[in-house]
């Protein structure tokens, strides 16, 4: 091979280089571009998705204004004080309801919160092995049984033994109380908000005890160990250790809870007693929000009535609201106490 054969092949090799390196260029311009065209669909993907649930929410909050301007603009805010509820005066108030729906909710959440703690601690740190892939399952399963069964076992199963055995001995107990005791005095009926609130927390707790049992798994196990290689109680790691790390998820469990409380329609339907009064005792049958909804809303002719109730509804909605905003300042106070202490 000659000198100039020699330059040539490699002008040539040299040549090819470069066109390789050219194509592989464009070949990474185009995926380039063909991410970035992408990753601007995903973001609008997920952006649309965001305020598609923000256009739905507007929408809910839009149409029961719209259905209960009749009962607000005829009522005003009285509304929400009145404890009148007659349809056959057109005369109509919301206080009562409100009244059951927060007593009841604040029943479930006063027994369910400490059993579903106890739950979750119980599960995540005490739990032997064998027991506890079980035992989650059953909790679990509690959360999946219709609301409809929990009211028959309610009103059939429950307010039975309830009336017979367990309000005599509250009436007993503490009744004799001063001032608290005027929270269960009265006929032993087995029905009545006491008895609506004590359902609701059986079915709040394997919803709140699930959520916590969840978070209380996430924490780091070297924490925990450290914890306890210092000589720390099991209670102490729980309170100095698991709660703090997951105190979000663990006020989340309990908003979880409370909405399935505030919301609950056939359970709290079938023993609360249907009517619209409040009551010193909590023996007495009452009303709430949902239960007032479920029995009237099909039988409502008028359109005052309609609009009413749909201003329940609007009410409910803001009661959930209420108190969602509350427990996000309360996370937040928390949070901003925590980064003081540090």
């Amino acid at each position: 091979m000659s000198l100039t054969d020699g330059s040539a092949l490699v002008t040539s090799n040299e040549t090819s280089r470069y066109v390789s390196q050219e194509q592989q260029l464009a070949t990474l311009t185009r995926r380039l571009a063909l991410q970035r065209v992408l990753d601007g669909l995903f973001r609008k993907t997920t952006l649309f998705f965001a305020l598609f649930v923000l256009a739905m929410l507007a929408a809910i909050i839009a149409a029961l204004i719209y259905g209960g301007y009749p009962a607000i603009e005829k009522f005003g805010p009285g509304f929400l004080t009145s404890r009148a509820w007659n349809p056959v005066t057109h005369e109509y108030g919301a206080l009562n309801a409100i009244y059951g729906t927060v007593v009841t909710s604040f029943i479930a959440l006063l027994i369910g919160v400490p059993l579903s703690f106890g739950i979750a601690v119980f599960l995540t740190e005490l739990c032997p092995v064998w027991l506890k892939q079980p035992l989650g399952t059953a909790v679990e399963l509690l959360a999946g049984i219709p609301s409809i069964i929990y009211g028959i076992w309610g009103l059939f199963v429950f307010a039975p033994i309830f009336a017979e055995y367990i309000q005599p001995f509250l009436t007993r107990t503490v009744g004799a109380i001063p001032v608290i005791g005027e929270l269960f005095q009265g006929p032993p009926t087995g029905i009545g908000v006491l008895a609506a609130g004590i359902i609701l927390a059986v079915m709040v707790i394997p919803f709140i005890a699930s959520v916590m049992r969840d978070v209380f798994e996430v924490v780091p196990g070297v924490l925990k160990e450290s914890a306890y290689g210092l000589g720390a109680t099991t209670w102490e790691v729980v309170r100095n250790i698991v709660l703090p790390y997951t105190k979000a998820g663990v006020v989340g469990g309990i908003m979880l809870g409370l909405g399935r409380a505030l919301g609950e329609t056939m359970a709290v339907t079938f023993v609360i007693g249907n009517a619209p009064k409040i009551a010193a005792s909590l023996y007495s049958p009452g009303n709430s929000i949902a239960s007032t909804l479920a029995n009237e809303f099909a039988e409502a002719s008028d359109v005052l009535h309609v609009s009413s109730l749909i201003s329940l509804g609007l009410v409910l909605f803001l009661i959930t609201l209420i108190v969602l905003t509350l427990a996000k300042l309360m996370l937040a106070q928390l949070a901003k106490q925590e980064g003081a202490r540090t």
